[in-house]
């Protein structure tokens, strides 16, 4: 039996309301998928505005991709207690240069969910055809966790 709130809308309606509202993804290009609360995809194909030199990813973009992905894990959890969470801290390491063209995928997932905080982790790999290639970037973040009724977005949820 799931512990899911009964009054909720399912996960895929939370994803829909969640991608409206968020800008950030949009203009980069990015494109979440939920696999089960606390578990995501996110992926985006790095273009030409991502660059800080020739042919090369800033590493602000990837540390973007690092955030959402990991604050994604734990939002998709905290939906399903009509939550959400905003970023306490977060830290990563650049394994690989990211260059133009580059296809990834961050893969996050929560890890310790308490009572107000939610810890996620996060690898953002290259893809080649299809298939993970390298391991980019690594992060860990902390996320603090409140409830939807203080910001606009409930309305979107239960509305």
């Amino acid at each position: 039996m799931s512990d899911q709130n009964p009054f909720l809308p399912d996960l895929a309606t939370m994803v829909t309301a969640y991608n409206q509202m968020n800008h950030y993804g949009r203009t980069n290009g990015m494109e979440l998928t939920v696999s089960t609360p606390g578990q995501i995809e996110y992926r985006m194909h790095i273009r030409e505005e991502h660059l800080s030199s020739p042919n090369t990813c800033h590493g602000g973009v990837i540390a973007g991709l690092m955030d959402a992905a990991l604050g994604a894990a734990a939002l998709s959890l905290a939906f399903t207690k009509l939550e959400l969470v905003s970023t306490v801290e977060f830290k990563m390491n650049y394994l690989h240069a990211v260059h133009l063209h580059d296809e990834l995928v961050a893969r996050g997932v929560v890890d310790h969910s308490g009572n107000s905080l939610v810890v996620s982790s996060c690898v953002v790999y290259r893809l080649k055809d299809g298939h993970d290639d390298v391991a980019v970037a690594r992060g860990l973040g902390t996320f603090n966790r409140y409830p939807a009724s203080k910001r606009d977005f409930a309305q979107l949820l239960m509305g």
